[in-house]
């Protein structure tokens, strides 16, 4: 364990960060010569948090490295992949399987299951903010309400999602780009005078830095976007708006405000960025509203889980299951066009879809094959357009 209390990648994959249970469960299996019994365990949900009808799928990358190496057999839904948790019928939609002797990958379903339930809900979240977003700019401003460990993961989870950009250094890393941000409040009071703290961002600031200034720090946001519009021409390209819950009023009325203001004084190339307790809803009324941007920070990074569960469905062979499951191997048939699945039996015929009756694909497709990754794992801008792709066929059907 490292001095901030976090595993490493040895202690995950060997099992350190599991539940006692799985390690006693291994105890008791391999004292009676039981360890090498094959299973097939499946991974469904039975609802998703707010009662949203899907979900993002996200953490099957890290699903992949933790069981490399082991002689299991993994199939998965794409990472990036919209899922539900039952298909028309009301059967549960497995998001993956895990085939191979339970002695050997039992101590790892904790893991598993954090990866997938925290990333899911971040990424799923995430896309219900890009929706309501549309094409304006959204960033991830949630580093600071999670984990300073978590924030790579979790920025990655935000921007797969359909976020525009993160803000943390680290997670901007994890995806492949530069982050972005603006300044806080804190320069401007160590300057102690906002003109001189915005022009001495400026100054100092690279050319490929965004000129966007916070102007709500000590007057009206009206009045500060102005000075920051006198002060800075035609190189300043946006005002931030992070006024405090207790300041707000209608934050509506003040964006309206602002923007008016603005173009009356011939500022209207400078954008309107809002930050600040921001959720999905809130950004589009404020979008609505006349906003052009947004940090959207704790209501993504701070997203409930998904309750992803894990259970046996079949052991040596034959279907099992407990109390409210339904055992047997199973596929979950796509269709490309709507998006809608049909979950049967894995030996069934291939279906067409109950909706449009055109052809379907499998969406549990193979991961890891006796711990080799078999699977493409692509890079998350490439995971994030799959997810913009998804949403756009939802929006234009109507079942966002």
């Amino acid at each position: 364990m490292s001095r901030f209390h976090v595993p490493t990648a040895e202690e995950i994959k060997s099992g350190k960060t599991t539940d006692i249970y799985f390690v006693r469960t291994r105890q008791v299996l391999k004292a009676k010569g039981m360890d090498r019994v094959r299973v097939v365990a499946e991974v469904t949900t039975g609802g998703l948090p707010d009662d949203h009808p899907w979900g993002i799928l996200c953490g099957v990358e890290d699903v992949a490295r933790l069981f490399e190496d082991l002689h299991v057999e993994v199939y998965s839904m794409p990472e990036g992949s919209i899922f539900y948790p039952s298909d028309e019928r009301g059967y549960r939609e497995p998001v993956a399987y895990i085939e191979g002797p339970y002695g050997e990958f039992c101590e790892l379903e904790t893991a598993l299951l954090g990866y997938l339930c925290q990333e899911s809900g971040v990424a799923t979240r995430a896309a219900r903010v890009k929706i309501a977003a549309g094409d304006r700019q959204v960033i991830a401003f949630g580093a600071r309400r999670m984990h300073p460990a978590l924030a790579p993961t979790l920025d990655r989870a935000a921007y797969i999602g359909g976020m525009d950009a993160v803000s943390c250094v680290a997670g901007a890393e994890a995806i492949g780009a530069k982050p972005s941000g603006t300044m806080p409040h804190s320069l401007v009071i160590v300057f102690g005078d906002q003109v001189a703290a915005w022009k001495a961002f400026d100054e100092v600031m690279p050319p490929d830095v965004p000129r966007v200034m916070l102007v709500d720090t000590y007057f009206d946001e009206k009045t500060e976007a102005l000075m920051a519009a006198d002060a800075l021409g035609a190189r300043l390209q946006a005002v931030r708006l992070d006024t405090p819950g207790s300041r707000r009023g209608n934050f509506a009325d003040i964006i309206r405000e602002v923007r008016w203001e603005l173009d009356l004084r011939g500022h209207g190339h400078v954008k309107i960025f809002v930050s600040g307790g921001l959720d999905d809803e809130a950004v589009k009324s404020l979008g609505e509203a006349g906003a052009d941007a947004f940090g959207v920070g704790t209501w993504v990074s701070g997203a409930p889980t998904v309750d992803f569960g894990m259970d046996i469905v079949e052991v040596e062979g034959r279907p099992a299951a407990k109390r409210g499951k339904i055992g047997g191997r199973k596929q979950v048939w796509r269709c490309p066009a709507c998006l809608v699945d049909t979950v049967q039996p894995h030996k069934q015929r291939r279906p067409q879809c109950p909706r449009c009756g055109g052809e379907t694909e499998p969406m549990l497709k193979p991961l890891v094959a006796d711990g080799r990754i078999v699977a493409e794992l692509p890079e998350p801008p490439t995971l994030r357009s799959r997810v913009l792709e998804q949403i756009g066929k939802m929006t234009s059907s109507n079942r966002l």
